[in-house]
């Protein structure tokens, strides 16, 4: 298919007239698109190992469903908050879940809820935000942090407050019990959880200072905008330093790798990213992902096209960025990273199946020559997504996205 490059939101008459077709076949076979699912299963084992691979057959899916979906595809009504704490009842949502998805794509796609017995768990540590002083709050269906400071002048005083904290970090984010559930779980081999990914930087700037405060601190106030950056920056390596000793590594043997989920960074032009959200990254990712292998990631859902040249010096082991910027955009400033998109969450969401089809098509064809892309959304996974939308991408894989 030799297809021209397109716009996020445009498609060739080729990519139009190929969506046509398959969706009516799908609709013809009760919904159910055309694809071999023993042969995509087999091929996508071999694909998703390396995306860059000279010789994988097809270009990896990414999607594999969330927990979110379980409500629209059985017909019921929408409890975040029952799914998670309500075992029993999520299970009972997932078992007939997966029993539908193995009907319609040929796997069980969600895991069971089984948290581990309390015996096996360490009790909880405080968190960056606990630090910071920011409340995590349910709200609308998922957790969101409260801001902690909205004037300058309470931004120096949690500042001075969370210097307290970390000059005894082990004191504050460590709670009493913790050395003796720790000696116990220890000697069972179960280390506690290392601290490796993070809220962005911006992300958690403006949810414990706000958007707004925060964009014209930079402008105005750079030295305060610094000291917080470099606030937070020593917070977190601290973080994961008392973490890794505590789980009995050292500096040389602690585990590789960080993440981060920085929605946030697209409302800073390149200026102001580049003076607040990257140093925090570079020192971690200097830290804990000093080698080409280790991971570097970042989750980004928004409109931060304009920030790639800058995040390309961070070498991305993979991205997921969001819907308006292109794969072509991705893969020209980051040519050896995977590229996790870039099928809008809301076109999955609400089912438009030419569109997915289109975006796909699209996709493939600004990735092909490089490879690289694993197919998935442009960020979450959003009830109303239906594992018929799945098959439809799984079709649209076998029947034109091979590399054969």
């Amino acid at each position: 298919m030799q297809d021209t490059l397109v716009q996020a939101d445009t498609f060739t008459s080729r990519h139009q007239a190929l969506a046509t077709e398959l969706v009516a076949e799908a609709h013809a076979a009760d919904g159910l698109a055309p694809v071999d699912t023993d042969r995509f299963w087999a091929d996508q084992e071999v694909a998703r190992k390396a995306p860059f691979g000279a010789d994988i057959p097809q270009v990896p899916l990414k999607i594999m469903m969330s927990w979110e979906c379980v409500f629209a595809e059985l017909g019921v009504e929408e409890d975040a908050w029952r799914f998670l704490n309500d075992h029993e009842w999520a299970n009972g949502l997932i078992d007939a879940y997966n029993d539908k998805a193995e009907r319609i794509v040929g796997r069980r796609l969600l895991a069971r809820r089984q948290p581990p017995p309390a015996s096996d768990t360490y009790p909880a540590v405080k968190q960056l935000h606990d630090l910071f002083e920011a409340r995590n709050r349910w709200h609308a269906g998922s957790w969101w942090l409260e801001q902690s400071a909205a004037t300058e002048d309470d931004l120096k005083a949690l500042l001075d407050r969370v210097d307290s904290r970390l000059a005894d970090l082990r004191r504050f984010a460590l709670p009493p019990e913790w050395d003796e559930r720790k000696g116990s779980l220890m000697a069972r081999g179960i280390r506690p959880p290392l601290y490796r990914s993070q809220r962005g930087p911006v992300t958690f700037a403006t949810s414990i200072y706000g958007a707004e405060n925060l964009i014209f601190l930079i402008m105005t106030n750079p030295d305060l905008a610094g000291r917080l950056r470099d606030t937070i920056q020593r917070a977190m390596l601290a973080l994961a330093e008392l973490l890794d000793t505590e789980a009995g590594y050292t500096a040389e043997s602690a585990p590789p790798g960080f993440s981060f989920c920085d929605d946030n960074c697209a409302l800073l032009n390149p200026q102001m990213y580049e003076f607040f959200g990257y140093p925090i990254l570079k020192a971690m990712f200097e830290r804990y992902s000093p080698w080409p292998e280790h991971w570097r990631y970042q989750h980004s859902d928004s409109a931060m096209g304009h920030l790639l040249p800058i995040l390309a010096r961070l070498n991305f082991s993979q991205v997921n960025f969001g819907p308006t910027v292109t794969v072509a955009e991705i893969r020209e400033h980051m040519p050896r990273t995977i590229v996790e998109g870039q099928l809008a969450p809301f076109t999955f969401s609400r089912n438009d199946e030419e569109q997915i089809v289109c975006e796909f098509l699209r996709d493939f064809s600004m990735a092909r020559a490089t490879r690289g892309l694993h197919f998935g959304t442009a960020g979450s996974i959003n009830n109303g997504s239906r594992l018929t939308g799945m098959r439809l991408i799984m079709a649209a894989i076998q029947r034109w996205g091979r590399y054969e």
